[in-house]
């Protein structure tokens, strides 16, 4: 059966980005080889909406905080930019921050139930 899920971003300069995961944001990993770091993510859900048109292979990716304003500010104390403004989308406050290739990397505060403390 099914035992987790692997997440991938795509890259520019992925050394960098593996860096920024890695020192700025702490997250643990296991070096697969050559420097390909797989790492370890908080708890996660997956949401399904709905699209118009033919099906596409382009999904999303968001990075879960408690507090988007405290967490930012933690960001930014690390030197991580930040782009543009919080929005409030009703389901959550958004925001995104910049990896070092230059990527958006999307973050939020959920104002919804969540999964994954299930």
């Amino acid at each position: 059966m099914i035992n987790g899920s692997h997440v991938v971003i795509y890259s520019q300069d992925a050394e960098a980005d593996r860096g920024f995961l890695r020192d700025v944001l702490g997250f643990a990993h296991v070096d697969a080889g050559d420097g390909w770091l797989i790492f370890q993510l908080p708890p996660a859900e997956l949401g399904v909406h709905p699209a118009s048109g033919e099906p596409q292979q382009q999904h999303g990716f968001y990075l879960m905080c408690d507090d988007i304003e405290t967490t930012l500010a933690e960001l930014t104390g690390k030197g991580v930019e930040v782009v543009g403004a919080v929005t409030n989308a009703g389901w959550g406050l958004l925001a995104s921050i910049k990896l070092p290739s230059g990527a958006e990397l999307g973050l939020y505060q959920p104002r919804h139930p969540v999964a994954y403390d299930l």
